[in-house]
């Protein structure tokens, strides 16, 4: 059971409101803005995961997700080569859980409920995702414990793989940025490398309208990116 009721249920209810038909169109990926956006973080992850995975082999390594929804993410790290058996999701809306559930191979594990109460072994998995997940919780308490449990199941020599906005959003109070100052202090004891990525949704879908080929223009000015891939290694 979780300790906060009442937060969990704001996040349930701040998710629900997402899924306005308007929100639908704005994130589909046949919009330029959308599946330029993706093709970007997919070429970080990559670069990344060849950074810090170099000497392993990716079907080997157990990655658990935190926030999967429909399983999105999972189902592009089976085409990176990750073995199903080694993966696992963890989601708290049931509607979410049950297309990841759809979408995704049966031997992929998947939970539903609170990740900040899950029962996972500590020291179990080299990976611990998470991606626009902190951005949506708005208690710093909670943050906090879903940050503590995540850095508990990173074995010696894994890492948190993160993905989030640093930046507040004025036209939607219902999700936080998160600076990496935060993210240095949801995990203290992490060595932490980020790279920018992800041209502002507002600016990538108005210069797509244009053309999309003004994605990568403007997203050559840093100051221009509002999300950042991090990687949090564990001594």
């Amino acid at each position: 059971m979780s300790e906060d009721p009442a937060e969990l249920a704001s996040i349930r209810e701040r998710y629900l409101r997402r899924q306005a038909p308007s929100a639908d169109r704005r994130y589909h990926m046949l919009n330029p803005a959308v599946w330029q956006s993706v093709q970007e973080r997919q070429r970080a992850m990559l670069r990344l995961l060849a950074r810090e995975a170099a000497r392993s082999d990716l079907s080997k390594l157990r990655l658990v997700e935190v926030g999967c929804g429909s399983g999105g993410n999972l189902l592009e790290l089976l085409r990176f080569g990750f073995d199903a058996t080694n993966l696992e999701g963890l989601e708290l809306l049931e509607d979410r859980f049950l297309q990841a559930k759809h979408a995704l191979p049966a031997e992929l594990k998947l939970a539903l409920g609170d990740a900040s109460a899950a029962e996972l072994p500590a020291g179990s998995f080299d990976i611990v995702f998470q991606s626009t997940v902190f951005s949506s919780l708005l208690d710093d308490a909670f943050q906090q414990r879903l940050a503590d449990a995540m850095w508990r199941w990173v074995k010696p020599g894994g890492g948190v793989l993160w993905y989030d906005f640093t930046v507040n959003n004025p036209r939607n109070s219902d999700v936080r940025g998160v600076p990496m100052r935060r993210v240095r202090a949801l995990f203290p004891q992490g060595r932490v490398q980020f790279e920018r990525v992800t041209l502002a949704p507002p600016i990538a879908r108005a210069v797509t309208r244009l053309h999309p080929s003004l994605y990568t223009l403007f997203n050559a000015f840093s100051p221009l990116r509002t999300h950042v891939l991090a990687w949090i290694s564990k001594p």
